[in-house]
């Protein structure tokens, strides 16, 4: 990567990609083409985010993550209001991290697999799974819909899932560059042999996060797939303010609703800043869950960020709102009061 000479205008940036933790950043900044310098705020900004700037492909994205220790729908609603109020030229944004997925016979989701929100016939691609009417002990009955991703990524994510289905997809390509780009071993593959799924039923034994005290007879064995390479899934994402990690439940809400994946930020941009979802599993959304996975799978959704934005074509900027962010640039720069 290298850094261009020229800082860029805050209305040149048109893509916002959103994480919540800093190895997910760390991925993100990983698969930039170019770093940038940090375009000039307003001097009354009450922007608090702080951002990571560069380009994909012909785009350029303001990447913002989530306050350390600070997450949730709430936590990623603010991040996402200060992004787009600071940042007015965003055409569409990215919620891109890892997420607990979902294991079936049909889909096969593996640890290291992504899987990117898809709409349904009753959803936008996203659920609340915490938010719902209660029927019974135990029993939630999910209410109400949220928004569904823009038209362009739509688009883009079909046309991604049909250069899948050819064997033409870049994604394994762009993975393997964040990986040759980490000097720390942060984004290493663990290996299919770590890749261990417990039966549903079966509660983790002991505080450690390791899984040396639990019965390895509860192990679910699965057939080797021919090759390393991640796969990636489309469908439901279900999005709440606490972590899933009981495979019971889980099991039961995923049948019910047709989930993938769980994740915990989603929900909060979906109506007021609709964004695409991709998560890369680093658990089984269990109590055997632990950080082993977690810098592959965010490598992965990182990689299937890259692809995507590759595969939309990049609109010249025009209009008197991109004007207006120059000026007041310009003059904030000079140090002269627009008024």
């Amino acid at each position: 990567m290298m850094v261009p000479p020229a800082m860029l205008s805050r209305g040149d940036y048109t893509v916002g990609w959103i994480c919540a933790l800093p190895l997910e950043l760390a991925a993100a900044q990983a698969i930039l083409d170019t770093i940038h310098e940090e375009p000039l705020l307003d001097p009354d900004s009450n922007d608090d985010n702080g951002y990571v700037f560069g380009s994909i492909g012909d785009h350029n994205v303001v990447i913002a993550c989530l306050p350390s220790g600070v997450y949730g729908t709430v936590s990623a609603a603010r991040v996402a209001k200060q992004m787009t109020t600071s940042y007015k030229s965003i055409r569409f944004n990215l919620m891109v991290g890892i997420g607990g997925g979902v294991p079936s016979t049909k889909k096969d989701t593996r640890l290291g697999d992504v899987v990117v929100s898809k709409p349904t016939a009753t959803s936008g691609g996203v659920i609340q799974y915490d938010l719902g009417k209660r029927t019974g002990p135990d029993q939630l009955k999910i209410t109400g819909t949220l928004n569904k991703p823009p038209q362009v990524l739509l688009t883009a994510a079909a046309k991604l899932e049909a250069r899948d289905i050819l064997g033409q997809s870049q994604f394994s390509r762009y993975l393997s560059q964040i990986i040759e780009r980490d000097q720390n071993g942060a984004f290493a593959y663990p290996g299919a042999d770590q890749d261990i799924l417990f039966s549903a039923d079966y509660d983790h034994v002991g505080e450690e996060s390791t899984c040396s005290r639990c019965d390895q007879g509860k192990v679910r064995h699965r057939a080797a797939r021919k090759t390393e390479a991640p796969k990636v899934h489309y469908g439901l994402i279900a999005s709440g303010n606490q972590v899933m990690r009981h495979g019971l439940t889980r099991d039961r809400l995923a049948l019910k609703n047709g989930i993938l994946c769980f994740e915990m930020e989603a929900a909060g941009l979906m109506d007021n800043h609709p964004c695409l979802v991709i998560r890369g599993i680093c658990d089984y959304a269990d109590s055997h869950k632990n950080k082993q996975w977690q810098g592959y799978a965010a490598a992965a959704a990182a990689a299937y960020g890259k692809e995507i934005l590759i595969s939309i074509p990049a609109k010249p900027l025009q209009g008197p709102s991109v004007v207006r962010v120059r000026q007041s640039e310009i003059l904030n720069a000079l140090l002269v009061d627009p008024a």
